[in-house]
């Protein structure tokens, strides 16, 4: 399981470039450099919300420290570097988030490869690749989109970091049937990105 949790966002990061035929995209280098300066504030800082229990503040220690918040913030990044025009190029959101987990990913299957926790080793960088695909394929739809088009992409980017903590709360909490359906909701968007490109045959 340490080793799907070191080498499962870098080696979806070439799959999808692969299936996509995109290039690393503007800003892959700051990717690479803030992603590990992230990883190693977060390594020695340690967790923000101490987890007790397995109730709401579980949830919100899933949300901030492990699953959601840690993708959020290099797409809330990116963006900035972006409009501020402190990178130039084609953007693509996923392929920076990607590039910016891999550290705090091989980080995570170094220190925790004692701890044999599916949920935590294999669980987490999956749903971590299901935010960073999910999020910029409705990003790409409300750029291109008409108003009713774009609240409902808006209510999904939403929904997806939301269903991803609640996922690794469920699974946590061993209601896995909960955890599936949660886990479904987020990879959904994912795996459709991923067909619609494959079908499309950009690679």
């Amino acid at each position: 399981m340490s080793f799907f949790c070191l080498f499962w966002v870098p080696l979806f990061y070439l799959f999808r470039r692969s299936v996509t035929g995109s290039k690393n995209g503007a800003g892959g280098i700051w990717a690479l450099l803030l992603g590990i300066i992230i990883a190693i504030i977060h390594f020695f800082l340690g967790a923000f919300i101490n987890p007790e229990g397995f109730g709401f503040i579980r949830w919100m220690s899933g949300f901030i420290d492990i699953v959601s918040l840690p993708v959020l913030i290099p797409i809330i990044v990116y963006f900035c570097l972006i409009y501020f025009k402190i990178i130039t190029g084609t953007a693509d959101f996923a392929n920076f988030t990607l590039l910016w987990l891999i550290p705090g990913a091989s980080l995570r299957g170094l220190t925790m490869s004692s701890q044999s926790d599916p949920v935590f080793l294999v669980l987490v960088p999956f749903l971590w690749t299901a935010i960073s695909v999910g999020i910029p394929f409705f990003i790409d739809i409300i750029l291109n989109s008409k108003v009713l088009v774009i609240v409902l992409s808006c209510l999904a980017v939403l929904c997806i970091p939301f269903s991803a903590a609640s996922s690794y709360w469920a699974f946590y909490s061993q209601k896995t049937v909960l955890g599936f359906l949660f886990l479904l909701a987020a990879a959904a968007p994912m795996v459709v990105s991923m067909t619609i490109s494959f079908i499309r045959g950009d690679g």
